[in-house]
């Protein structure tokens, strides 16, 4: 009792410090009350509020330090509400109502005409490539239905490096023999030879009506008087742009397109099953030399309509923006004319009528006279002046043997051989081969032009020719000295928008090219499920309600030797192959079929396949081989000297692929005594 008595007499600091000592832990300030808090009443067991019993405060339960702050919120939250409201249209009138529904059914309209088509419609299209996917050139393309076909371009491609003595490809036309009795016409959309190089080797099997712009068909009827064919002619119909031509069951009409060759035109078709678009080679140039735009009302329109599917170029569907304007390489010309200081030799596609137009116009404005050199680049000028379509005076031009009459200074020449090709009037040049024209260290070469995809080799291999002569090259070390006549993503969407078609089948172009393009369709609201990527030889069905393959027909390339456009056989192309990649084998030996022994020693030469030093011992090897082989041959292979030459030729290449890794073209001589 006097202990505690101590301690409640003890200063209240010692108090203090015993009570610490007890609770062991550190002291706390106490919290104070919040005077705008109400306390709550306690409710007892008979549920009755007890106000006057205070409740002990919970230790563990933090202090709520954002009361005062969620109070404020509240009250800012409810008064922007009771703005918000007070700012309110209230709700929407039956008109505005109407209005948003009426423009929704219009828009939908807007961006898909192609729900106008009648899905009733039981009728069916064919459209079959039978060249121009999978590769760039070659196109060809029939679109047919139960009763007619017509066939779209016919045109050329290029060999790559292994195809030896072959100029040109032409596609295999097996499927339009066998469709013959239906096809009703061919319709050319533009006179590139990718278009309209192989109508005359399909004119030496077939014949049809041809229907095309006048410079298209005048191009034709040069080449089929290359080959011999004047009398087919009169199987020409020259269209007019924007007019329907009724071909079988089919009405087409010609829209025109700017692209790298004058009067290029896309296809409106009109079928049993709907209209079809085809954009054929194209971009949308707004400043085209000719001042001839695309014709993008047609497109429009028949957009507006409904268009069942659309087939557009894919040749540049990896180029983003848009392709530039053809005139912007007229300015680069300008620039590069007033750099020379010699002769200006000019080479590009020898059908790019405007660019060639150009760099004539600069030449003539330079005080220089113009020199055409290349048998396809003067055919295709003097058909193109004849026409109109370039307007230089005469006096202008000079023969190739006029040359040496006038200074470098006064000079343009105008040539072929921008791929690289051997024959070509450039790559003549490189190599001091042509008659009239021997490069000088004054002159400027400008190639105007790209390497088609399998031509890059050529190229390069013609502008080190080209160097080491002395000359000033000028290829893509200028911006703008040569732009594609393919349309890039943009322009491609432009096309998509207008057209707004229900299926899309893009063609044109390697196998990335096309899928590239679809995926530019899909992002401009084609159905995926609508688009269909297609190869060579796929046959496509087209429905109003479904595109699908349905077959697949045979494809393939003929392989064609301009020198005399003949064609040259496969095989004697595999053989080729062979001889450069293996080599040859020959073998002469005379065989005494009573002894069964070799009468002397075979006489063994090779080319390709082993060294000189080496052909000793190789020989040695076939003696021992062909001993062997009579020694244990039975009487039936010894019977006739083919026989004997099949037997031979099979084990000596045996032999070869075992040792040597090759595969030589092996040929035996043998005599039967």
């Amino acid at each position: 009792m006097e202990e505690k008595k101590e301690e409640q007499n003890a200063p209240k600091s010692e108090q203090k410090e015993a009570k610490k000592a007890k609770r062991d832990r550190p002291d706390r300030p106490k919290r104070s009350r919040n005077p705008h808090r109400i306390p709550k009443q306690e409710v007892t067991a008979n549920n009755q509020p007890e106000a006057n019993i205070e409740k002990k405060p919970n230790k563990n339960k933090k202090p709520n330090s954002n009361n005062h702050t969620n109070k404020k919120n509240s009250n800012s939250n409810r008064n922007r509400n009771n703005k918000r409201n007070k700012n309110s249209m209230g709700p929407l009138s039956n008109n505005i109502k109407e209005a948003l529904k009426l423009n929704k059914i219009a828009n939908e309209a807007r961006m898909n005409p192609w729900k106008q088509i009648n899905v009733s419609n039981k009728h069916k299209i064919r459209f079959t490539p039978l060249g121009g996917l999978g590769e760039i050139g070659g196109n060809i393309a029939v679109l047919e239905d139960d009763e007619s076909a017509i066939i779209i371009d016919v045109g050329m491609s290029f060999p790559d490096e292994t195809m030896h003595g072959v100029d040109i490809l032409v596609p295999d036309f097996s499927y339009l023999h066998a469709i013959k009795h239906k096809i009703k016409g061919i319709v050319i959309t533009h006179a590139h030879e990718d278009h309209i190089g192989a109508v005359p080797f399909l004119f030496k099997e077939l014949k049809f009506p041809i229907y095309g712009t006048p410079l298209s068909l005048a191009m034709i009827e040069n080449k089929f008087n290359e080959h011999k064919l004047k009398e087919d002619v009169k199987y020409f119909n020259y269209i007019v742009k924007r007019e329907i031509y009724e071909i079988g069951s089919f009405k087409v009409e010609w829209m025109h397109m700017t692209h790298s060759i004058v009067d290029a035109c896309g296809l409106a078709i009109q079928t049993k099953a709907g209209t079809l678009i085809h954009t054929a080679d194209f971009k949308i140039d707004h400043t085209p030399i000719d001042n001839q735009t695309t014709d993008l009302q047609r497109y429009a329109y028949y957009g507006n309509k409904g268009v069942l599917c659309l087939f557009s170029d894919s040749t540049n569907s990896h180029n983003p923006g848009f392709t530039k304007s053809e005139a912007v390489v007229g300015k680069t010309f300008d620039t590069l004319f007033d750099l020379a200081e010699g002769r200006v030799i000019m080479s590009t596609f020898s059908s790019n009528t405007h660019r060639i137009f150009q760099a004539m116009e600069r030449g003539v404005a330079a005080g220089r006279k113009v020199c055409v050199i290349g048998r396809s680049m003067e055919r295709n000028i003097e058909i193109a002046r004849q026409l109109g379509y370039v307007n230089i005076d005469e006096r202008h031009f000079i023969e190739p043997h006029e040359v040496n009459r006038f200074a470098d200074n006064e000079l343009l020449v105008v040539t072929t051989g921008s791929q690289g090709e051997e024959m070509a009037a450039l790559s003549r040049m490189a190599t001091d081969e042509h008659r009239h024209i021997k490069l000088k260290p004054t002159d400027t070469v400008i190639i105007s032009a790209h390497a088609i995809p399998g031509n890059e080799g050529s190229v390069s291999s013609l502008m080190n020719k080209l160097i080491k002569a002395g000359v000033t090259v000028r290829y893509k070390d200028f911006d703008n000295i040569h732009v594609s006549g393919h349309a890039a993503q943009e322009e491609q969407k432009l096309i998509i928008r207008l057209v707004q078609p229900k299926f899309f089948l893009p063609v044109h172009g390697e196998y990335n090219h096309i899928a590239k393009h679809a995926q530019t369709a899909v992002s401009c609201g084609v159905n995926e499920r609508n688009i269909l990527l297609m190869s060579d030889g796929d046959q496509v069905e087209i429905t109003t309600k479904y595109v699908k393959k349905v077959k697949t027909v045979k494809v393939g390339k003929s392989y064609i030797d301009n020198q005399n456009n003949k064609e040259i056989k496969s095989e004697v192309v595999n053989d080729r192959q062979k001889l450069a990649q293996d080599g040859i084998v020959n073998i002469a030996l005379q065989i005494d079929k009573t002894t069964k022994k070799v009468i002397g020693k075979a006489v063994v030469t090779t080319h390709g396949l082993v060294p000189n030093k080496e052909l000793k011992r190789f020989s040695h090897e076939i003696d021992n081989i062909i001993e062997s082989f009579l020694i244990n041959a039975k009487p039936e292979q010894l019977s006739s000297p083919k026989t004997l030459q099949d037997e031979l030729r099979t084990i000596i290449r045996k032999h070869i692929v075992r040792t040597k890794r090759r595969y030589p073209i092996i040929t035996p001589v043998i005599f039967l005594v």
